[in-house]
């Protein structure tokens, strides 16, 4: 939770520094990305203040939903203990899932030319939910069937030490006139979901199991 409370530190520190300057602006963003198997859509709101004489940093907080699917994805056990380790990572591979997630953001940004800005930004904590779906969980050479659904609950906390669902974005932004814009960004995005059952028992019990997915994606922003 320190990374937590060190984000929105950051975050609130920066926004009550420029608040009394009233230098903010308010953006929504679609974006999409696609690949071969996979694909991704997100829809955001946010708020950036600026810092600095000339304006150029920006940081911001805001709410954003993502959606996930894929026809079908290998998950690997999900928490720390086992994902930091091979030797005890097992599969869970899932047909159709299909994953939502609501979540508090943080953005970090910077104007690099007139028309142009590049920054970051990450999901912070918040909830999920999707579609049931079932699945094949492989330990060696055994497997067995069961389902799963999205893990409710997402925190950021470094890592693999992470629950749930976070998205989180590289990204370039090119302003065709003072309100619409262009993106292009690398977005590196965890999905989980639950085991209706700990169906994982060795070296310990588990329902949890993850997939990392990077993925480009192209989106268009409105600022207000």
């Amino acid at each position: 939770m320190m990374l937590i409370s060190l984000l929105c530190a950051t975050v609130l520190l920066a926004a009550n520094f420029v608040t009394a300057q009233n230098v903010h602006s308010n953006v929504i963003k679609i974006s999409a990305a696609v690949d071969d198997s996979e694909g991704s859509g997100s829809v955001e709101y946010f708020r950036l203040w600026t810092l600095g004489k000339t304006s150029r940093f920006q940081v911001g907080v805001g709410a954003r939903l993502t959606s996930y699917f894929v026809s079908q994805q290998y998950y690997t056990s999900a928490p720390a203990a086992l994902a930091n380790d091979d030797t005890k990572v097992d599969s869970f591979l899932i047909q159709r899932p299909q994953v939502n997630a609501l979540c508090l953001a943080v953005y970090l940004g910077y104007r690099v030319l007139g028309k142009l800005d590049a920054g970051f930004n990450i999901d912070v904590i918040g909830f999920s939910f999707g579609a049931v779906s079932s699945g094949a969980y492989l330990s060696g050479s055994s497997g067995s069937a069961t389902v799963a659904s999205p893990s409710s609950f997402n925190v950021l906390l470094v890592g693999n030490n992470d629950k749930g669902t976070l998205n989180s974005e590289f990204y370039l932004r090119y302003f065709m006139n003072e309100r619409w814009a262009l993106k292009a960004a690398f977005q590196y995005l965890f999905t989980e979901n639950t085991t209706d059952t700990e169906i994982q028992l060795l070296p310990e019990r588990n329902d949890r199991f993850r997939n990392k997915s990077g993925l480009f994606s192209l989106g268009i922003t409105r600022t207000f």
